[in-house]
């Protein structure tokens, strides 16, 4: 027979244990779905909190990587610009030049001629010089490289740099014609320039695509280890909130429970009546 003591209610505790718990299941559910995480510290889940730690720390550093290889895009794409300028100023001089070939001319439509080349050819090399972007240039020939970040340990993405002044594309700063001759001569030398200027832009296109190639592999891998950051501690809110119904439930039930167990005792005060 079970004994009748005011001093120790076994049933009571029992509830008490039993309503304890469930308030304990049910702060942790309300925590997850305030925050939407199923691991929010390292007291949730140690090992998996420091994971996801350290793969949250490697998808945001690659935030400096996407920076850096965007400025290797905009670099080359400046230097694209001024080499679309570049041969588009050749074009004019093999026209000049063609135009002054001719003998018929007399000596005032040459000089003007002339001078026309002469103008077309500084600005070249104004074009190459001023071809920078964040005072970098890769087409001025004083940059024989760069190498921008390429992943987080720090490896890097090596741009060549393609000099397209007058030097870099086999001319002189002082390139011109005295005759009609000479201006006749002087186009195989501008085809020439006009040869290697295309094949230099041909190239850093090539660099461009890789650049374009790999930002966009980045942007995936970043993607990726963010969906896997959140597989490890993202909470499953539908899942919660029905745990969540089903908790307060309980909860009202274990303080019922608690109540008649308290009440038990009182019963044998009947007794004494």
């Amino acid at each position: 027979m079970a004994l009748n003591s005011i001093n120790t209610n076994s049933g009571a505790l029992i509830a008490l244990q039993n309503l304890n718990s469930t308030n304990a299941e049910l702060q942790t559910v309300q925590q997850r779905i305030n925050t939407g995480k199923k691991v929010g510290s390292a007291k949730d889940n140690g090992a998996i909190w420091a994971m996801a730690k350290g793969q949250t720390a490697t998808a945001n550093s690659l935030n400096s990587v996407k920076d850096s290889l965007q400025r290797g895009q905009s670099t080359i794409d400046v230097a694209l610009a001024a080499g679309d300028t570049i041969t588009d100023l050749l074009g004019k001089m093999k026209e000049k030049a063609l135009a002054a070939s001719d003998t018929s001319l007399n000596t005032a439509s040459f000089s003007a001629l002339k001078a026309d080349f002469e103008s077309l050819r500084d600005q070249i090399e104004k074009a190459a010089s001023n071809a920078k972007f964040n005072g970098v240039s890769i087409a001025d020939g004083k940059t024989a490289k760069l190498t921008f970040l390429a992943n987080t340990d720090g490896s890097g993405f090596t741009v060549n740099a393609k000099s397209l002044n007058l030097t870099g594309i086999g001319l002189s700063a002082a390139f011109t014609f005295t005759s009609a001759a000479n201006a006749k001569s002087q186009l195989l030398q501008i085809d020439k320039a006009i040869g290697t200027a295309t094949n230099k832009l041909a190239s850093l296109g090539t660099s461009s695509t890789g650049l374009d190639t790999h930002l966009t592999f980045v942007g995936k891998l970043q993607d990726s280890l963010e969906a896997g950051v959140g597989n490890l501690v993202d909470a499953d809110l539908a899942k919660e909130s029905a745990k969540l119904q089903s908790l307060q439930t309980k909860q009202q039930l274990g303080v019922q429970a608690l109540s008649i167990a308290n009440s038990s005792s009182s019963s044998i005060l009947s007794l004494f009546r």
